[in-house]
């Protein structure tokens, strides 16, 4: 029997993680995207990589601290891991600066837009510098000394700081000291000068500061001075079987976090080797995590640069305007809903609709109760806005915020405080277990008895990230999905454990054995000769459990299509092994997150759409949701959509047997770009609705004399 478990099958998750990584640095580069579009993407790869660093490459270094041996299922241990990021960091964040040096920022100086340097300022610029220091910069600046009395200070996770020696004017000493000043983070780091012949100038802050140093040590010169920046270990360790209080312990917690171990140091280029010996000495850190650099620290400054220019000036993408089901806007939602599903594509079709649910829950007389899970929302929540209004209205309000939703901890921790001032009950979920499924349960007295409305999703209950993420939606008032919804709720807020469930499929409980159950079922339609596929979208494939399940089935012959935006521990062209698996990853202008789970089942398709990943982590120690689509019309629509990320060849990436991504061969084939044309539909739609009112306005029909005109408010 064939052993589909054998380390050269896998590949490594951090490794693949930062060849994701380099697909979004290949969007900075490529010259078809608009110029500011580039700079964002260059931006985003600098933030995915800090956040890389503080979880994942920290956690490897905690295994390797602690003697933890095991290795992947690709055959490698942590220490080896560790060594082969190392590398290929390094390798990335030279690309990085490359990308900003000699593509984007002589780009933007064709238009006029500048990131100047001190010795490229004019006299009038270095004036308005000088008097921006006086004025907002110099008071709230910190320098901070480091001698037998005074221990070197706290370095915050992803400051910038400046290190400098110095030494005593005139002393005739050779004697020098060190001293760091923090760049503060409450101003902001990209400031704009007056414009010089027309173009649009902007300084870092830490140069406005390194222009100005001698000013914060009076009687001293500055020897040398570089900037520099340290990331921490910014997981949270928390222990909650024996915690009273999640969210107090969760907030000590997240104090702790800043005091974690540096696991990465960057340098500017041309730094002392002294200066370097002094910082990797303080901050205990090794000489592979230094990473030097030529330009700029901490490129995520880019995205704030962008949001300071004019984006209609053609150098960010044409602006898209979603569908917006009115029918679900204009009546009552409750009565669509009770007609019908609705399906809901993001950000091609408009989150209003989900929004307006809780918007007339919360006012609806005849709604007893809403429940709902929250994982990120948005920093001005509308649906948290009507959430409260619904518990001031005498709503029973349930919402279980997700507390350990990383780096939005805190923010939660503020929604679940305001929430429970207002007169909802918040939980916090199960004792060990992320809470990241996405649904909202609406319950309502109606003549013919109490009836259901929810919604689940595969992402988060966020107005602003539905407008750049996609995902997919389901409104339906199902009945036996709704006693499943209520058993959900009630397995999170108590004790209740129900034996099965209907429709919906949980994990941990059962996710991983249906999904492995529904791969088994393709295997034997494939021995019997009948239709065996598995289509499957997701944001990462890592459990190795679920990847042998799928060797096995290609070897069955059972044809597999993944689209993996992300990681993906899964090869292809493995002879006999993986032969009838192709991969695809779409790095485009939105964020690829939807999950969708096709089987074909013998010819009878069963479609699933997720909140939950192949990931270890989601089948094992989340609590996720995977949900079916029954209503034929809309299977149609996510059949057609996977169909069409399938064939997009603009935007795609395909793993080659190499375990590398190339880009499909377009020779002689149409372009197609699977979130353009999701856009372009999405407006053919409004089009198409718009003059559908317009031709009903515009018909005046015969009345006799008991005929009354309906009114166009209705």
């Amino acid at each position: 029997m064939e052993d589909f478990g054998k380390k050269e099958y896998f590949y490594n998750r951090e490794l693949s993680w930062l060849k994701f990584n380099e697909r979004v640095l290949e969007e900075a580069r490529e010259k078809e995207n608009p110029l500011l579009e580039r700079v964002k993407f260059l931006s985003i790869t600098a933030s995915n990589l800090d956040e890389f660093f503080m979880v994942r490459v920290a956690s490897l270094s905690d295994m390797v601290k602690v003697g933890y041996e095991k290795a992947d299922p690709a055959g490698l241990k942590p220490s080896q891991q560790l060594a082969k990021i190392s590398a290929a960091a390094h390798q990335m964040i030279g690309q990085q600066y490359m990308t900003y040096n000699r593509m984007l920022k002589k780009l933007l100086r064709e238009q006029n837009i500048q990131i100047l340097d001190l010795e490229d300022l004019s006299q009038k610029q270095l004036d308005f510098v000088d008097h921006y220091f006086n004025r907002e910069v110099y008071p709230v600046l910190t320098p901070m000394a480091v001698d037998s009395s005074r221990p070197f200070p706290l370095i915050l996770n992803k400051s910038i700081n400046i290190a400098a020696f110095i030494h005593k004017k005139g002393s005739g000493s050779k004697q020098v000291e060190f001293v760091t000043v923090q760049v503060p983070n409450v101003l902001p780091r990209v400031v704009k000068v007056p414009s010089e012949e027309g173009q649009v100038g902007f300084v870092l802050l830490e140069n406005i500061i390194r222009r100005h140093l001698k000013k914060l040590f009076v009687g001293y010169e500055i020897d040398e001075a570089s900037c520099y920046r340290v990331m921490r270990d910014m997981d949270l360790e928390v222990d909650e079987e024996d915690t009273e209080d999640l969210l107090k312990e969760i907030e000590k917690q997240l104090r702790l976090r800043e005091r974690g171990n540096v696991i990465h140091l960057d340098v500017e280029s041309g730094i002392s080797g002294r200066l370097i010996e002094k910082l990797t000495r303080r901050l205990d850190v090794s000489a592979d995590n230094i990473y030097s650099v030529n330009g700029p620290i901490d490129l995520t400054f880019l995205s704030k640069l962008v949001g300071m220019l004019d984006e209609s000036a053609g150098l960010c993408f044409p602006a898209h305007h979603p569908f917006v089901h009115y029918e679900l806007m204009e009546h009552s939602i409750f009565d669509t809903i009770r007609e019908k599903d609705v399906f809901l594509h993001h950000p091609f079709d408009s989150f209003d609709p989900v929004i307006e649910l809780v918007r007339q829950a919360s006012v609806d007389k005849n709604v007893l109760a809403i429940k709902m899970t929250l994982y990120r929302v948005s920093g001005n929540s509308p649906i948290i806005r009507y959430l409260e209004r619904a518990a001031e209205n005498g709503k029973q309000v349930t919402v279980l915020v997700e507390l350990k939703a990383r780096f939005d901890e805190e923010n939660n921790i503020n929604w679940a405080q305001k929430l429970e001032k207002t007169g909802c009950h918040v939980i916090f979920g199960l004792v060990g277990l992320k809470t990241h499924c996405k649904m909202m349960l609406v319950v309502r007295r109606e003549s013919t008895g109490i009836k259901r409305y929810m919604h689940f999703g595969t992402g988060n209950y966020n107005d602003i990230t539905a407008k750049f993420y996609t995902d997919m939606g389901l409104l339906t008032s199902n009945e036996q999905m709704g006693i499943d919804a209520s058993n959900v709720f009630n397995m999170l807020s108590g004790y209740s454990e129900p034996p099965y469930f209907h429709k919906l499929v949980m994990a941990p409980l059962w996710l991983r054995g249906t999904m492995l159950d529904l791969i088994e079922d393709e295997i034997n339609q494939a021995k019997a000769g009948r239709p065996a596929f598995i289509h499957a979208k997701m944001n990462a494939l890592s459990d190795e459990e679920m990847i042998r399940a799928l060797y096995k089935a290609s070897a069955a012959g059972v044809k597999i299509k993944l689209l993996v935006r992300g990681i993906c521990c899964l090869r292809t062209g493995i002879p006999g092994i993986s032969n009838n698996i192709e991969v695809h990853s779409i790095v485009g202008r939105y964020l690829e997150h939807s999950r969708i789970y096709i089987f074909g089942n013998g010819g009878e398709t069963k479609i699933f759409l997720a909140s939950a990943d192949m990931m270890t982590r989601n089948l094992n120690r989340r609590v996720e949701l995977m949900f079916p689509v029954e209503d034929e019309r809309i299977q149609a629509a996510i059949t057609d959509a996977f169909d069409i990320m399938m064939s997009d060849n603009v935007k795609t990436r395909v793993m080659g047997s190499d375990s590398h991504y190339y880009k499909p061969d377009r020779r002689g084939k149409l372009p197609v770009n699977a979130q353009e044309y999701f856009a372009r539909l999405a407006e053919q739609r409004t089009i198409s609705r718009q003059k559908s009112i317009r031709e009903k306005r515009t018909f005046t029909p015969v009345l006799g004399h008991e005929d009354q005109p309906e009114s166009e408010e209705r």
